[in-house]
């Protein structure tokens, strides 16, 4: 599909996979507007981008169908990219044997789960009615999973859940959208070098990196951009979840 002078969406597009995957599209060619929380960096990112910068929670539908509709103004929405995401760490029990907070299960999946399915909806709607590009194609939407939905480890009950809910979804809302054009796939990454990891001692990076088979390293989050692009690209690839993860099977712990 060529997305020259299409727009596209980006949740989450201030850091990380976000972030790269903002600047992949740009380098495409695309309109991108960024959708992050308003204390984030997306405005100036948007700025730097030659895009727009919407200040939304992916869990409220008017905010979500307000960044769509910025999102439309520059052209015809083409590629939607859910990388909104939190990953806070909680066990069933904790280190007295008592229940964990039921509202902090709720909110990782809310923000996960039900965020990824807000944004679907939202930008579906405007996708459907927009013209079709050759061959009938009027966009794609991509997911963000994670291995955890397969090798949740222990601790990651909510972020596992979550994350499985995404891939699970991924058929039927790509079987449901085919009608109009729109192709739905999703990225199961693996240890990547995101924010939030590159904040540990170099240690702990280097133990991880080293879990992983091949390459014996962590991620790079412009690796989960460039296969963006190729599922952009691709027209015969729909309603599937693609692990990238260098083979990595994780551990209970």
């Amino acid at each position: 599909m060529d997305i020259e002078g299409a727009s596209a969406l980006v949740t989450g597009g201030a850091s990380g996979l976000g972030l790269a995957t903002a600047r992949r599209l740009a380098a495409a060619g695309t309109r991108v507007t960024i959708v992050d929380l308003p204390s984030s960096s997306g405005a100036s990112i948007a700025e730097d981008l030659g895009g727009s910068f919407a200040a939304a929670d992916v869990t409220d539908a008017e905010q979500m169908a307000a960044a769509a509709a910025l999102a439309a103004d520059a052209g015809p929405l083409r590629v939607v990219v859910n990388c909104a995401g939190i990953a806070p760490p909680a066990k069933v029990l904790d280190r007295d044997g008592n229940p964990s907070s039921l509202a902090d299960f709720e909110r990782v999946v809310r923000v996960n789960l039900i965020g990824t399915y807000n944004v679907i909806a939202q930008t579906s709607a405007v996708m459907a009615k927009t013209d079709p590009a050759e061959g009938g194609d009027r966009g794609v939407i991509v997911n963000t999973a994670s291995v955890a939905a397969f090798d949740g480890q222990i601790g990651q009950p909510a972020y596992s859940a979550s994350k499985g809910g995404v891939h699970a979804m991924t058929l039927p809302v790509a079987r449901e959208l085919a009608r109009h054009g729109i192709r739905v796939v999703t990225i199961a990454p693996g240890i990547m070098e995101t924010p939030m990891l590159k904040g540990l001692p170099q240690a702990a990076q280097d133990s991880l990196g080293q879990q992983v088979p091949y390459p014996s390293r962590l991620g790079a989050p412009d690796e989960y951009a460039r296969l963006v692009l190729a599922i952009v690209d691709n027209g015969y690839l729909n309603g599937e979840t693609i692990r990238l993860d260098g083979a990595i099977r994780m551990a209970p712990k």
